[in-house]
């Protein structure tokens, strides 16, 4: 397996994985533009060049990062994979001088994110907007 940071992304790579992982319909999106335009930095988990790992680190430009998008192929689950991403990106968004970072999550990957990610949990809330 092969971390890599702020790799060249191809959209479709990425849509498919991010389909594969949440279980939904393939939709291209411009990921590589929007990453380079609004992410901190973005992880990526290599197997003999095919892209099975990713996780992306937005910010505020000062304390506060945001862990989103986390996904590994389901072929890969259990391995690691997504713990080593999100030590990754933390590590990465440390180096930039942030002092937080955030994640939310659904209550099935909690045990992901607090006990093997080291996570806090906090309160939060959401607004739908549309």
């Amino acid at each position: 397996m092969e971390i890599k940071v702020r790799f060249p992304v191809d959209d479709e790579e990425l849509s498919t994985l991010h389909a594969l992982a949440f279980e939904s319909e393939v939709e291209v999106q411009p990921w590589a533009s929007r990453l380079e335009r609004h992410a901190l930095t973005w992880v990526g988990a290599f197997s003999n060049d095919l892209l099975v790992g990713f996780v992306q680190v937005c910010w505020d430009g000062g304390a506060h990062a945001f862990v989103l998008d986390t996904a590994v192929h389901p072929s890969y689950g259990r391995q690691g994979i997504g713990k080593e991403l999100v030590r990754v990106a933390a590590a990465e968004a440390a180096a930039a001088g942030c002092e937080w970072l955030h994640v939310d999550y659904e209550p099935h990957l909690a045990d992901f994110y607090l006990k093997a990610c080291g996570f806090s949990p906090t309160d939060a809330g959401l607004l739908k907007l549309r």
